[in-house]
């Protein structure tokens, strides 16, 4: 195990030196090992969490199925708990998972580039107001919209926050995805082109296959929030399990903020899922 390891793990937290189904797998062990073992420090844990997440993302991107990469989960889970904590095996290969993740885990932002957006991580510390902590923004027909996780220090709350360029005021918002439970897969309407090419509003499946959230909560944005050069605009939060279920949906496909108007009129922006996964863990620090 600790030479396997070592082979994979030397070149985290890139993807170039092994395939992106062999970091998944490696990583995921060591992921394992952690939870069961406590190997690591909450940076270090979190920093390898993030590139777990990634690889899987990498993974599926270059084609490998979700029933595949839940074998190798499965695989990687029982290798690691055959291996007793005290060994020597783990004792090396964890030596390198922190060598590796030291200088990764100290970054404070992180870009996690897609095929249409990107999104932006930043896990600095503030004493005052809420910041984004996990955003991708863009334009969309009539208004500009900034979507992620936001809140003060330790909090992030999934947040749509839009502006409308005519002024209109919206009374709700829902976050349209694809139903995991009635579908296969992502739904990925190429007809031919290339998919990093791939329009969002093509990579969201047909009504009958998608679900959503309605925002639990409505007001103006706060100033901390909007574009520096905005001054009005309508926040919208989404629950909790929003944010669960975007982090298991496919990198390539996306999801829709539907604002709600006066007389059923309706405003949609799109996301890319894409390593939303990933800028999420590393947000996240290990409680020990």
């Amino acid at each position: 195990m600790g030479t396997a390891l070592a082979v994979a793990l030397s070149a985290a937290p890139g993807l170039a030196s092994a395939s992106s189904v062999d970091l998944f797998y490696e990583r995921t062990v060591m992921t394992a090992a952690d939870a069961r073992c406590g190997l690591f420090s909450g940076p270090v844990g979190s920093a390898l969490a993030a590139a777990q997440a990634q690889a899987r993302g990498a993974a599926l991107r270059a084609g490998t199925d979700r029933a595949t990469l839940n074998a190798v989960e499965r695989r990687a889970a029982q290798k690691a708990s055959a291996v007793p904590c005290d060994s020597a095996d783990i004792d090396s290969a964890a030596s390198r998972v922190r060598t590796a993740f030291e200088g990764y885990a100290k970054l404070i932002k992180m870009d996690y580039p897609g095929d249409v957006s990107a999104w932006r991580a930043d896990r600095s510390s503030s004493s005052t107001g809420a910041r984004w902590r996990l955003i991708q923004d863009g334009a969309f027909d009539g208004g500009r919209m900034a979507f992620g996780l936001a809140g003060r220090a330790g909090a992030n709350r999934l947040m749509a926050v839009a502006t409308f360029t005519d002024g209109a005021e919206p009374y709700a918002a829902r976050l349209v995805l694809r139903d995991a439970a009635l579908t296969l897969g992502p739904y990925l309407d190429t007809r031919g082109e290339p998919l990093d090419r791939l329009p969002l509003t093509r990579r969201l499946p047909p009504p009958a296959a998608q679900t959503a959230y309605p925002a639990e909560a409505r007001s103006r944005a706060g100033l901390d929030l909007l574009p520096k050069d905005v001054k009005n605009g309508w926040a919208f939060r989404f629950p909790a399990e929003a944010a669960r279920t975007l982090s298991g949906l496919d990198p390539r496909e996306a999801v829709m903020v539907e604002f709600l108007f006066a007389g059923d009129a309706a405003r949609r922006a799109y996301v890319e899922v894409g390593d939303f996964a990933a800028g999420r863990a590393f947000l996240q620090t290990a409680s020990r």
